[in-house]
């Protein structure tokens, strides 16, 4: 099975080649085609055609996105030329040769107002551009190619900058922490997620599904174990969202249920405290 990864260089994308190419050396039939904007700009329609048809993947996966939540706000061509156009032009390609398609998403294309696990056929609402934009490239994903996986994920930490690697570098440079308290959701680890997802290829199973990690926490509860699995004694103290100023409005709650991945069996998430101690062991 050939497949071709997108966003090479993001954390995700790194896992999903090393597990890849992990895979390969016990199955011998795992073939990686690592791209990241330098070698394929998803954003240009002819390029991916031309890449697709060379190459001839069995599946795409999508990681590729512009992330900068805040920085969509007042840069939305950007965020819905990558989400949503990039996206699309992955899907015809694959369409064309007959190839599956999985499209990475997010916890952002929900409200978050509500107290309860979101589950896959809960209504989208997105809270602001980013999560327009990852909506929008879900729905023409769908639209364009039958053969398609869209996985939402959320709070990913792996090989790259992430939360955590931020909290241990801020934990140096400061006397004091100030971490939202008000938001929650599911810390994620990209090892967890890759796994995931290349089982998912595997199968025929079609449509939506959330992968997160299994649990809950607020920000501030992630940072705290961060630290404390590190042996970091360090003052942290609990905002609220709107003390911040940021430009992006954040959904309160964002826990995502993997409802469909239960279905199929294919629920092999940790949860997000025993992911995360084997991340800090290791890094």
């Amino acid at each position: 099975m050939k497949i071709l990864v997108t966003g090479c260089q993001g954390q995700l994308g790194r896992e999903l080649c090393r597990q890849i190419k992990e895979r390969n050396e016990v199955y011998k039939n795992f073939q990686v085609l690592a791209t990241d904007v330098d070698t394929l700009d998803i954003t240009d329609a002819q390029q991916v055609k031309n890449v697709v048809e060379r190459e001839n993947p069995d599946v795409i996966i999508n990681t590729a996105a512009y992330t900068k939540v805040d920085a969509c706000e007042t840069d939305e061509l950007t965020a819905f030329l990558v989400n949503a156009h990039g996206a699309r032009n992955l899907a015809v390609a694959a369409y064309a040769i007959g190839a599956k398609i999985l499209q990475v998403s997010t916890d952002y294309v929900f409200a978050g107002t509500g107290n309860t696990p979101l589950r896959e056929y809960d209504p989208i609402d997105p809270p602001n551009v980013y999560g327009k934009s990852k909506a929008l490239g879900e729905q023409l994903v769908m639209a364009t190619n039958p053969r398609h996986f869209v996985v939402r994920t959320a709070w990913l930490y792996g090989d790259g900058p992430n939360f955590v690697r931020t909290i241990l570098k801020l934990a140096k440079e400061q006397e004091e922490l100030r971490v939202v308290n008000d938001q929650v959701g599911t810390p994620t680890s990209t090892v967890d997620l890759a796994r995931c997802i290349l089982a998912l290829t595997q199968t025929d199973y079609y449509g939506i599904y959330h992968g997160t990690c299994e649990g809950a926490c607020t920000w501030y509860e992630f940072a705290k174990r961060i630290l404390k699995l590190k042996g970091i004694n360090k003052k942290i103290k609990p905002v609220r969202t709107e003390e911040l100023n940021l430009p992006a409005k954040r959904p309160a709650y964002s826990v995502l249920d993997n409802f469909m991945l239960k279905i199929i069996g294919l629920n092999t998430f940790r949860s997000w405290e025993q992911a995360l101690a084997e991340y800090l062991q290791e890094n």
